[in-house]
Parts: structure tokens; sequence; C-alpha cells
């Protein structure tokens, strides 16, 4: 038995997976030089693996009022909240690369009212925080806060969807005993080895 087991579950073979599943797990381990560990760990089902990472990408690639690294930072304020060591860390690392900022991912994942953040993406996760850990009370004065700071309704779903997903993906994470890729830790805290 491995002694770091990227998962508590059977993590498939690359080439025992579908076809198309081995692609995207190729074209990622193309772009970033390894595969994340949630590409294996949910190859593990590979309906549910399609299905989360078609609502992955449907949120997380499209166009929309949030930028790349509004969308990151969303992720990792989720993820602290719910303790989700996998996603804090992985998407600790996009959120870095994309706010160019080796301080931030671990301001927010601990406390992103202290974060040197925006008041703009303050709001933004005051709005997540309450669809993550309290939804039922939302209400327009959530809505109207957003608008006040350039957020539009579209964005407002936005943000909520991520939460809700990442909340899904934590959750499953954290069931499965996901381990962080090592490479995740420095990503975006140390200059990149020139090729």
């Amino acid at each position: 038995m491995n002694a770091h087991p990227i998962s508590r579950f059977p993590v498939p073979a690359l080439d025992g997976l579908p076809d198309d599943i081995r692609a995207r797990i190729l074209e990622v381990q193309e772009k970033s030089g390894f595969v994340p560990n949630v590409f294996l760990a949910f190859a593990h089902r590979p309906d549910e693996f399609r299905a989360f990472f078609a609502y992955h990408d449907a949120l997380m690639l499209k166009p929309s009022g949030l930028t790349k690294g509004d969308k990151e930072m969303i992720v990792v304020a989720t993820s602290g909240a719910n303790d989700c060591l996998y996603c804090v860390v992985a998407h600790g690392a996009l959120l870095r690369i994309y706010e160019k900022s080796p301080l931030v991912a671990d301001q927010v994942a601990v406390n992103y009212r202290k974060a040197d953040i925006s008041p703009r993406q303050k709001a933004m996760l005051d709005f997540a925080m309450k669809v993550c850990l309290d939804s039922r009370a939302i209400s327009d004065a959530d809505f109207d806060a957003l608008r006040e700071h350039g957020f539009s309704d579209e964005d407002a779903w936005d943000i909520a969807a991520i939460t809700a997903l990442f909340g899904l993906s934590n959750r499953m994470a954290n069931a499965t005993s996901m381990r962080p890729n090592d490479e995740f830790y420095l990503i975006g805290r140390v200059p990149r080895a020139k090729s």
C-alpha cells in the first residue's frame, strides 16, 4: 500500500479508463506537467467524473462577469469554510497564479475578511459564504449588496453555482481522503524553473 494514497477508494490505471476520460487526463497532464489527483480519484466512477467535470467546465471556463481569479477565490473560500485540504491546496495554487500574489490563497482560505483583496471581492465572498453556510437566509438584500459592487444577477448565479459545486467537491474530497499533489504547494509561491 502506498504510504500516501491519493484516495481511500481504488484509483484506476490510466490505460484501463474509457478513452474520453483518459484523453482528458492526458491533456491536463500535458498542460500542467502532472496529473492532479482529483482526476484520478474521480475516475473511480466514470459517469460521475464526466458529470462533475462537465458542470465544472460550464462554470469555471465560460466567460462571465467574474474573472478567473474571482472564481478561484470563491473555490478557496468555500473550501476553507468546508475544511477541504485538497481544494484549498489545489485551487489555492490557481488563485496565486491568477491574482499574481503568493499570499492571497492562504489569506482567503483562513479569513477572507482580513485578506488583501478588494471591497468588490469581499462582497463576492460575503455572498459565497452565505450560500455555503446559510443559504436558507439569502434575501434580496444579499443581491442588492452584490449590485452595489457592480455584480449582475447572472454573476450572483455564478457565485452561487461555483460555491454549491465546490460544496459537493469538498465533501467528496473529504470523504475519499483525497490527497493534494505535492506539486500544488509551491505553485505561485516561487518562480517557475525555466526549461
